[in-house]
């Protein structure tokens, strides 16, 4: 019964961010979306459109029973990675600043980036409630391949925190630490050659250590998040007051939407948020914890540790505490892949939370 008031909590507080969201959009978007689409109200409507179709793919997925997903998760796997290449086939990948990150289907645009975060999620939660030794090489090879697909469009944000995700559902197998100190040096070559192939990223990594270094250049975005949070104090400025959002912080309704909630509504508005997708992210590991199955406690612990780990990375860019990596905000930041896939994330929480009667 415990767990039962837990998981009403989380569609609670899934719904209480989510309305919060939107209208943190329309706050943050209304000044731009007036000048660039003649429409203060396009990015609202866009929100609100995506928002009503991840909450139908959530009541969907709530529905739907998560052990299904077991003989379903090497199909899932394969169509991610379809979808992944085919971002680089001119008539269907959109190519927008420079990255290959889109696919135009037409009736819907999609970033099959963004799926591929559940979907690893899946494959790797079957695969790891098996008690399977000796997978460290086809782990390796499995997560490089999704995540060097990911670079290639190029999307470092999105492949860190894949990569994160699938290091610690592989830690929570029961993967011996020396597994982890061998991974080390695969990992700092791979960072080398990231950044002998496209040297921007050693000037983001030289922004990071010195935000001075380039204030009209590298370091504007992370000086201007800063200024807008350091703007909000205590109390903030008030909703709707943001100046920030006036064309001078860049992405505001995406990756940096964190910024204007902490411009407007200060630090307690900035915790306030901090405290409810905490929560959201402790019941999750609570219900894989008190989950029999171990399928279902591997996918439990994977949705938890994605929404927790973009979290954190989005909220630590924004404070200057690591690289920007453009990682959205879960639940708020404007976009609709992302906000469809993180729904249907917390409907296939819910569900093993229904099925094991916790």
């Amino acid at each position: 019964m415990w767990i039962v008031a837990w998981r009403y909590k989380i569609i609670g507080l899934v719904l209480l961010i989510l309305g919060f969201g939107v209208l943190m959009v329309y706050n943050a978007s209304s000044a731009s979306a007036a000048n660039d689409f003649a429409d203060k109200y396009y990015f609202l409507k866009e929100q609100i459109k995506w928002a009503i179709l991840g909450l139908t793919a959530m009541f969907f997925t709530s529905l739907f029973p998560y052990k299904k997903l077991y003989k379903l998760s090497p199909l899932i796997l394969f169509i991610t990675i379809i979808l992944l290449a085919a971002v680089f086939i001119p008539g269907i990948g959109v190519k927008l600043y420079g990255a290959s990150r889109w696919l135009d289907l037409r009736f819907i645009v999609l970033q099959p980036s963004e799926i591929a975060k559940l979907s690893i999620i899946i494959y790797l939660s079957a695969w790891f409630s098996t008690k399977e030794k000796g997978r460290l090489t086809a782990f390796v090879l499995l997560l490089g391949i999704i995540v060097g697909l990911i670079i290639l469009e190029p999307d470092m944000g999105t492949a860190i925190i894949l990569a994160g995700t699938g290091l610690i559902l592989y830690f929570l197998s029961g993967a011996p630490i020396w597994h982890f100190l061998s991974l080390a040096p695969v990992g700092v070559i791979g960072i080398l050659v990231l950044i002998k192939i496209a040297p921007y990223r050693l000037r983001r990594l030289t922004t990071f250590l010195d935000s001075g270094t380039d204030p009209l250049g590298s370091s504007y975005h992370v000086r201007q998040a800063m200024i807008a949070i350091g703007s909000g104090r205590l109390f903030g400025v008030g909703l709707g007051n943001s100046r920030q959002k006036y064309s001078y912080l860049p992405e505001a309704t995406t990756d940096s939407i964190f910024a204007i909630i902490s411009e407007e509504l200060g630090l307690i508005g900035a915790l306030g948020v901090l405290a409810a997708l905490y929560y959201i992210v402790f019941a999750g590991f609570k219900i894989a914890a008190t989950c029999k199955d171990n399928f279902g406690k591997m996918l439990a612990c994977g949705i938890s540790s994605w929404i927790g780990l973009q979290t954190v990375v989005n909220i630590a860019a924004m404070v200057g505490m690591v690289p920007l990596t453009g990682v959205p905000l879960p639940f708020i930041s404007y976009g609709g892949s992302a906000l469809v896939v993180e729904l249907t994330g917390i409907g296939i929480l819910l569900n093993i939370a229904k099925s094991e009667n916790l």
